[in-house]
């Protein structure tokens, strides 16, 4: 008589089989699944650094407008908090007397960059979104007063656009920036 596995041995090795090898598979994907989001993360985190730097030191650089040519005629402002048609932003007299302005670009989704009127250039890259950006004016920013102005810059960002929502890393920063300048009468 010839000896071998019946069909429910086999469904039951194979079962077994199935069950040890689905724990080490499951833990592998949910892995890479933490790598895929801690690198989204750590790449947040550095763009989201250079970004906060760079606008942080040309705000702490600003000029007085005295002439009124960058931010307001007739006013003496260090900076302009504006809104118009698909971007809110500021507005001030960069440390080379330049007109400076950083905005937020609503269709893209993007921080932007002109220096006297020229190209828009991106400060963000593609792979980010920019979900709120916000300037916190301050009474100080009038010349009338001995106060140093001060700017105040709210940024909600994700990053990993086009990924899926849950492994895309998102960063919400507060920041006061002071001018470097005094404000203090000529």
């Amino acid at each position: 008589m010839k000896k071998g596995y019946t069909l429910i041995e086999i469904l039951v090795a194979v079962s077994i089989f199935t069950v040890i090898i689905s724990i080490p598979t499951g833990f592998l994907v949910g892995s890479l699944r933490a790598q895929l989001k801690i690198l989204a993360s750590q790449k947040l985190l550095d763009q989201t650094s250079y970004l906060m730097e760079y606008m942080s030191r040309a705000l702490r650089m600003a000029q007085k407008d005295t002439s009124g040519t960058c931010v307001t005629p007739g006013e003496e402002n260090n900076y302009k908090n504006y809104e118009k048609i698909g971007s809110t932003g500021i507005r001030f007299k960069n440390y080379k007397g330049e007109c400076q302005e950083f905005f937020l670009d609503e269709n893209q989704r993007k921080l932007k960059e002109s220096i006297d009127n020229g190209a828009y250039i991106p400060l963000t890259s593609d792979d980010l979104e920019i979900v709120l950006f916000k300037i916190g004016s301050d009474a100080s920013w009038d010349q009338g007063d001995q106060d140093q102005p001060k700017v105040t810059l709210f940024l909600d960002i994700k990053g990993g656009r086009g990924r899926d929502e849950k492994l895309r890393p998102e960063i919400k920063i507060q920041t006061t920036i002071s001018q470097r300048n005094l404000d203090v009468p000529y």
